[in-house]
């Protein structure tokens, strides 16, 4: 069997329209933010370091397409805190690999800065990917890109779908 050509798969694949939302140094560190459980504005600027106004406008399109939800905390000053929607708990995954591949790859000298500790077992967790279908860990070596559903033959239109597509309507 020969590998199929995939050779057009950047018009409007999933990793590409992915990282148009996702794929800026600052929305990541937001969102892994988020999953620790940091949701007020202050607290994001402070851990983060980050200018307010670019903050505010990364806070402002992870609002618009659907990642984070803007939530009142306070009226008397106005405030809001800023929650993780369920396509932005989605992304966790994608925050763990990125960690564990820095703590490999990139190590501090005196080991991890963070470890997750699976709450199920009480270990730390060693995440890994793997299939739901029967449970080996998944890597670059064992899996074969083929087309899928949402694949589209090279004579149909170039025009690729909206990147926010399905997360907010």
């Amino acid at each position: 069997m020969t590998a199929a050509d995939l050779s057009h798969r950047f018009q409007g694949e999933s990793v590409g329209r992915a990282l148009e939302l996702v794929g800026e140094r600052w929305t990541l560190l937001i969102l892994r933010e988020a999953f620790f459980g940091v949701q007020r504005f202050a607290q994001l600027a402070r851990n983060l370091n980050i200018p307010r106004p670019t903050l505010s406008s990364r806070l402002r399109m992870l609002v618009d397409v659907g990642l984070l939800d803007r939530v009142p905390y306070s009226q008397d000053p106005e405030r809001h805190e800023y929650r993780l929607t369920e396509a932005g708990r989605d992304l966790f995954a994608a925050i763990v690999v990125l960690m564990r591949w820095g703590d490999e790859h990139l190590p501090h000298p005196g080991g991890p800065p963070i470890v997750l500790r699976h709450q199920s077992c009480g270990e730390v967790a060693d995440a890994r990917l793997i299939c739901a279908h029967c449970g080996d860990e998944i890597t670059a070596r064992n899996v074969t890109p083929e087309p899928g559903p949402g694949f589209r033959a090279k004579t149909l239109s170039p025009e690729s779908p909206s990147p926010t597509n399905g997360l907010r309507d």
